[in-house]
């Protein structure tokens, strides 16, 4: 099990399951470890929430709190992966933090009541989809209309608000930064996590040809002529089959 990803965490997961609590120490050992594993991921989940009128420590500790509900909430047995669960569930008790403490406009209360429903309703769909819900989804699951959820949604943008160029930090140096100066980057990892999350799906959609090709080419390494020759088809034949299933991939990911 390589420590430094999430690859093939859910086999973690399923060992965890078969320990019993009582009697197997080595439980609480297992799931120190899976939460020590996961700790980045609740950690970017916290740097996407910086510069919004919270400091970064706080915002850590809200999120590294939601990864731990997510280990604990996690059932393997799904069949779902663990990244699919657990973002959602780590964005909603960051956004829990924000709704509860830090709005700066006035909201409607119905659409105060809807938002606090959103963040259970998400990790209800993605455990049980396997994937980020979409707004209809929520909607259909809270019994709720559409434009509704999705004014909750832009509703939730509705927090604190805090000029980037406010000097509120030092370097160490008592060199007084902003926090457009302090902001960190994306993890690269991190976004190619989300892609593959968002094209998932739609992968599982393709002809079992179009995804063999996909998988000899993109998991197995191997070239547009071995393809071709695996298959007994032309190296061309290869290229636009690659070129049209990625098009529409593509389509269907942004269109979601």
């Amino acid at each position: 099990m390589t420590e430094n990803s999430y690859d093939n965490i859910e086999a973690a997961f399923k060992e965890l399951a078969v320990a019993d609590e009582k009697l197997d120490p080595k439980r609480n050992c297992l799931r120190e470890r899976i939460i020590e594993r996961c700790l980045p991921l609740a950690d970017h989940i916290a740097r996407r929430f910086a510069g919004r009128g919270e400091g970064f420590d706080d915002l850590q500790q809200v999120a590294r709190v939601g990864l731990v509900q997510a280990v604990d909430r996690f059932d393997v047995s799904r069949g779902s992966t663990f990244l699919s669960f657990a973002v959602p569930t780590v964005m909603g008790e960051v956004r829990r933090h924000f709704r509860d403490y830090t709005w700066s406009v006035r909201v409607p209360r119905r659409t105060k009541e809807i938002q606090l429903q959103i963040g259970g309703a998400v990790e209800r769909l993605a455990q049980r989809l396997g994937r980020m819900p979409k707004a209809r989804e929520i909607a259909v699951e809270l019994d709720v209309d559409l434009l509704e959820i999705t004014q909750a949604l832009v509703a939730s943008n509705a927090y604190q608000a805090s000029s980037l160029d406010a000097y509120t930090s030092d370097d160490g140096e008592n060199t007084p930064l902003s926090p457009a100066e302090t902001l960190g980057s994306d993890d690269p990892d991190f976004e190619l996590i989300e892609q593959r999350m968002a094209v998932r799906p739609h992968l599982i959609q393709l002809e079992d040809r179009e995804r063999d090709i996909l998988t000899m080419r993109f998991f197995e390494c191997q070239t547009q002529k071995q393809i071709a020759d695996h298959l007994g088809i032309s190296q061309m034949h290869v290229s636009r089959i690659l070129s049209k299933t990625l098009n529409q991939l593509r389509a269907d990911a942004l269109a979601d």
